[in-house]
């Protein structure tokens, strides 16, 4: 157990810069087909820069004035999209039931341990390189589940034109981005642990109440590989189980330290590390 003198709000300070670099690092990692989501926020931004200096420019002479702007509204989100569009949330429903076939939900487990795989994530699908240049190429969707009962990443990919699976593909030792159910089931397995009696003194000095829940907290996270040799052999199979270090929050409070702590999802247990 750590030193009174090390865990309090000194450590609960440092953990801010820690987790700022760690969300940063989180940031530049995005599932497959989710990549292209934020040219268009970029596009509009560009978009109304330019407007606004149109604008201006009109207005310069002695009697110009300046045209009232006009706000366009968003275009529906209808059942389908067409193209590249991003998927709709009719898409988003219909390609996740699509993916998730009877045998996959029968011998799968999620993060929970319960039946059926864990969903990560659904992303638009790359075109197949002989339709890149083709006006008529189907839309297909990606789905990414983890099999926590065999360790395995499972990747759907659906026709959205036909309703079918053209491919699924199965991976060992691949550890995408943890989803926010996996965050919060990471934060529920530490605070069981004894390991956590650190995070919640430090969690009862900067808001006075106790920690007890996952709710309380804000959670970030990154996958967590072992090296071999650098850390406890307990966590040796990190990488190809599911591990996490998580970066928390208070809720409305500061980010609290708990890098030296390993959570693997798979084997549900926590280690410290010698960071």
């Amino acid at each position: 157990m750590r030193d009174t003198v090390h865990r309090h709000l000194g450590k609960v300070v440092a953990g801010a810069a820690i987790a700022l670099a760690g969300t940063a690092a989180m940031v530049a990692v995005t599932l497959p087909g989710t990549a292209g989501a934020e040219g268009t926020g970029g596009a509009s931004a560009g978009a109304g820069a330019q407007g606004q200096a149109r604008g201006q420019g009109q207005g310069q002479g002695q009697d110009a004035s300046v045209a009232p702007g006009v706000v366009q509204e968003a275009p529906a989100d209808g059942d389908r999209g067409t193209g590249r569009d991003p998927l709709t949330d009719g898409e988003l429903t219909r390609v996740a039931h699509l993916a998730l076939d009877r045998q996959l939900a029968r011998s799968s487990e999620n993060v929970d341990g319960e039946r059926g795989p864990q969903r990560l994530g659904v992303g638009l699908a790359e075109p197949e390189t002989d339709e890149l240049d083709g006006a008529s190429a189907p839309r297909r969707a990606e789905v990414t589940f983890y099999d926590y009962k065999d360790d395995t990443l499972v990747t759907k990919t659906v026709n959205l034109d036909t309703g079918k699976v053209e491919r699924t593909a199965t991976q060992r030792g691949v550890q995408p981005p943890l989803s926010r159910a996996e965050n919060t089931e990471a934060a529920r397995i530490l605070l069981a642990d004894p390991l956590s009696a650190g995070l919640k003194a430090d969690y009862k000095d900067a808001t006075g109440k106790e920690l007890t829940s996952p709710d309380q907290l804000e959670l970030s996270s990154m996958v967590y590989r072992s090296t071999p040799g650098a850390q406890p052999a307990v966590i040796d199979r990190c990488g190809e189980h599911r591990c996490a270090r998580l970066f928390p929050k208070a809720v409305n409070g500061p980010w609290i330290e708990t890098r030296h702590l390993v959570i693997d999802l798979s084997a549900r247990t926590v280690a410290e590390t010698d960071r």
